[in-house]
């Protein structure tokens, strides 16, 4: 399946307000949307999990922690990880790492995914985004949240959506000027970004953020 790149998402943002209106004075107002970095679709889930209910510099902290335990804290595999979970050495080093024992539990899910379990070897890029919602959904510890933002910003897929993200529904309430639209509401006016709906999810966060 394609995935976003500077000249796909430059028409996105050329498309957006023919499409939609209400985004041209915002598209004035915020800072141009940038293609998230592209990184391992493992470590990008294992960031995820780690990252989960704790604060940006927490998140950071456990993350550098964890994945210096790894061969290469720069690409950190899952096999690495798997062998961490297996072991009660490994396990209390991750847990040492600031790991939960919560999280201890989705990573080793995840790690075992990834190494010798169902996503080893999985060709992310033929997968259409409702299979891989499917899949990573399967997976303790990944809810749909979790996995359609690995769709925007792990593979960069143009046309996803979260309804329930509350960033999202702050920007699409502050772009129709509404009052608390509910995830169903928004994901019906999202419906007229297609197939670009990732772009302007990418535009409505930082309409939500928007301190002018």
């Amino acid at each position: 399946m394609p995935a976003l790149t500077r000249d796909t998402l430059a028409a996105a943002l050329r498309e957006l307000p023919r499409r939609d209106p209400a985004f041209r004075p915002w598209l004035k107002r915020v800072e141009p949307p940038r293609l998230p970095p592209r990184r391992p679709p493992f470590q990008t889930l294992a960031d995820a999990i780690l990252s989960q209910q704790v604060s940006g510099p927490a998140a950071e902290t456990i993350c550098r922690r964890t994945f210096a335990l790894c061969a290469d804290p720069a690409r950190p595999a899952a096999a690495d990880i798997r062998r961490l979970c297996d072991t009660e050495e490994g396990r209390l080093a991750l847990r040492a790492a600031g790991v939960s024992p919560q999280k201890l539990g989705y990573l080793d899910a995840l790690a075992h995914a990834f190494s010798g379990g169902p996503l080893d070897g999985y060709s992310f890029a033929r997968r259409t985004d409702e299979e891989i919602l499917t899949a990573l959904t399967a997976i303790k510890g990944i809810g749909r949240w979790t996995a359609e933002m690995f769709l925007i910003f792990g593979l960069r897929r143009p046309d996803v959506f979260s309804p329930g993200d509350l960033g999202l529904r702050k920007g699409v309430a502050r772009l129709h000027d509404l009052d608390d639209p509910s995830p169903f509401e928004c994901a019906q006016r999202a419906e007229a970004w297609m197939p670009w709906r990732s772009v302007a999810s990418l535009v409505l966060w930082r309409v939500a953020g928007w301190r002018g």
